[in-house]
């Protein structure tokens, strides 16, 4: 129960730091299911059980977190613990949604990423990640409808909102690591274009040298991309991660690699805290506990910095621009991301089982944590019969 007074509205004081703990890590330890089930806990506990927020205001901060790069279910989380207990409330309760998934997260790294693992452990492993990628098709086809519905009735924004779909697409399957150039270059074309600007403006990046030798300054640049510049949340960062983890600095293997994101799907809480399993690949649990205090700081940042700001932001229409067109791009990054999970697979029985998935999600609208859980199960039995298991 809530304590005395909470139940009044917006206007009644806010809730104590034990109620905002208690609250939003029992979300954090049961919101399996990724954003939509994360948004619905959310709702559900703030608007219709106590009464902290009205529903229009849930809306509002929702389409506001959606206007800001990173994950958006992590940042709603921390507003709305911002919204009922202040400062230290968003730090409390953004800590208790987060925690419990790196933890899962890093366990589970050990077991599934050590260097000699039980056969079943890598049965279970090649099983659920060979369906990932249908996952990653499921989640860009949730976000499809949604986003079109922004540029329904104009033709011409139409035929951009398929051109950046196709440069994601495009930019998540070649370029990796600097997929988020292209996210932010279709966000700046779409407000440019929006706001019938002359001149354009280059940005470049540059990297440190401890950045491009794959040391700890490799890691927190990972993680900060996931964090800070991935715009649409969710399996954006996968092509962002997998450029860097497999193919640049070669902390993980493919095999390695979708595993760590099978144990994101499976375990509750924020997807981004896969980079948990990255970092530890990388740098062992340090690793990991950097990996994941890079990656979600910029969440913290943007509620406590700018939290009183929401409804501008919400009516911000060159916000609203940008998104315009990082949204869509983000979209296709992560059909893009859906192929390079497939071409990571090694062996024909784990395109069965990616056949399989895609049927059990697309058509039959089968859970994400059970088709996970069905596939690892099918790829213990596999490997126990003496399959071949990727390497």
């Amino acid at each position: 129960m809530a304590d005395a007074g909470e139940r009044a509205g917006p206007a009644a004081r806010p809730a104590s730091l034990r109620t905002v703990a208690r609250e939003w890590t029992r979300i954090g330890v049961t919101g399996f299911g990724g954003p939509p089930a994360h948004i619905a806990l959310l709702r559900a506990l703030v608007v219709d059980r106590m009464g902290w927020m009205d529903a229009r205001e849930f809306q509002d901060a929702n389409a506001a977190c959606g206007l800001l790069p990173g994950p958006a279910s992590t940042q709603l989380s921390i507003f709305c613990a911002y919204r009922v207990g202040g400062p230290a409330g968003a730090v409390v309760g953004g800590v208790g949604f987060i925690l419990p998934a790196v933890i899962l997260i890093l366990l589970l790294s050990v077991l599934f990423l050590a260097a000699n693992p039980p056969l079943w452990v890598r049965g279970a492993g090649a099983g659920a990640g060979a369906a990932v990628a249908a996952v990653a098709v499921q989640a860009a086809r949730g976000l499809v409808g949604p986003s079109l519905s922004h540029v329904r009735g104009s033709a011409a924004r139409t035929v951009r909102w398929v051109g950046y779909l196709v440069v994601g697409v495009a930019a998540a399957a070649l370029l990796g690591a600097y997929l988020v150039l292209a996210l932010l270059a279709c966000g700046l074309v779409e407000l440019l274009t929006q706001s019938r600007l002359d001149h354009v403006r280059s940005v470049g990046l540059l990297l440190p040298a401890s950045v491009s030798a794959g040391g700890i300054g490799a890691l927190v640049w990972t993680a900060f991309k996931v964090g800070a510049l991935s715009f649409g949340g969710g399996f954006v960062i996968i092509p962002l991660m997998q450029g860097d983890a497999v193919h640049t600095y070669h902390w993980m293997t493919n095999a390695e690699f979708l595993n760590a994101v099978a144990l994101g799907q499976v375990t509750p809480g924020p997807v981004v805290a896969t980079v948990a399993a990255v970092g530890y690949a990388a740098h062992g649990l340090a690793g990991g506990l950097l990996a994941a205090l890079v990656a979600f700081t910029p969440s913290f940042s943007f509620i406590l910095l700018g939290g009183r700001r929401f409804d501008q932001l919400r009516n911000n229409q060159r916000a609203r621009a940008f998104l315009d067109g990082a949204g869509p791009a983000a979209i296709g990054a992560i059909l893009g991301a859906a192929i390079l999970l497939a071409a990571a697979l090694e062996e024909v029985w784990q395109y069965a089982i990616l056949a399989a998935a895609a049927i059990a999600l697309l058509i039959l609208r089968r859970g994400i944590v059970e088709t996970l859980l069905a596939a690892g199960v099918i790829g213990v039995i596999v490997a126990l019969a003496g399959a071949p298991l990727p390497h």
